[in-house]
């Protein structure tokens, strides 16, 4: 059985990288390593030598232009053929909160052929402001994303300004759709504060068609034990709610890499 190993993917702002690696190490990942854009350019690190690419969350830059476009920009100019080549070797790359933001400006998702640089965007949130607060996800059936398989529903912080999920005439009935807002009862279109962003379709997460990149705006990286619960103390636990089980689907999958 093939060790796991983990890369996250940096650049000055990331923040949620330790939440991140301690999750993989409770999934069971072997290895869990960070670089900096520049460092794979340089080929300091290898990404062929991962079976996983992450980026985490935080702010990349600052989010100085847009959330997570400078970091898109360095990934798109530099690592575009490296990025090709890994998910052609049928690995995995995923991206939480601005990691999504990122994957979803430098045009890697939704992966969709014959569509525009970037056909899909996350912009500011409807609140006009930064909005922090628990969410309920429902995951999608349907969908071929590789790291949700088994899930129902899921219970994840959100921390973001700008995850507003919008797309260009024609492409929504083409996206993958992962996750969705939901309420308490699983049901979509309960607005605000359910759907925190304003999303359109209560879209909370996206793959390509591969099943094998994906990007989420909710932190599931801070929900992987009762604990961290913010009713821990007054409900009963409910592990089906974690979302360390995405990180489990993950180390499962790349341990037949």
């Amino acid at each position: 059985m093939n060790k796991v190993k983990v890369l996250m993917l940096r650049a000055p702002g990331t923040n949620r990288d330790i939440d991140t690696q301690i999750a993989f190490e409770a999934a069971g990942a072997n290895q869990v390593e960070s670089a900096l854009v520049n460092e794979i350019t340089r080929k300091e690190k290898q990404l062929a030598d991962y079976q996983i690419m992450i980026i985490p969350g935080g702010f990349t830059y600052g989010d100085d232009i847009s959330a997570g476009k400078i970091m898109a920009n360095e990934i798109r100019l530099g690592l575009g053929e490296d990025i090709q080549k890994f998910v052609a070797d049928g690995r995995l790359v995923m991206g939480i909160c601005n990691g999504f933001q990122v994957l979803v400006k430098t045009g890697i998702l939704p992966g969709i052929k014959g569509q525009s640089a970037q056909p899909v965007t996350l912009t500011n949130n409807d609140s006009g402001k930064f909005e922090c607060r628990w969410v309920y996800l429902k995951a999608s059936k349907k969908s071929p994303c590789i790291v949700t398989k088994g899930i129902d529903v899921i219970y994840a912080p959100i921390a973001h300004g700008e995850g507003k999920l919008v797309a260009e005439p024609g492409i929504l009935e083409k996206l993958n759709v992962v996750l969705q807002y939901v309420d308490e009862n699983g049901q979509t279109k309960a607005g605000y504060p359910y759907n925190p962003n304003g999303s359109v379709n209560d879209i909370a997460g996206i793959c390509d068609d591969t099943g094998r990149i994906f990007g989420m705006m909710p932190h599931p990286e801070d929900f992987i034990r009762w604990t961290q619960h913010p009713r821990w103390t007054r409900e009963k636990e409910r592990k089906e709610l974690y979302g360390l089980q995405i990180f489990k689907n993950a180390v499962a999958w790349a341990k037949g890499i």
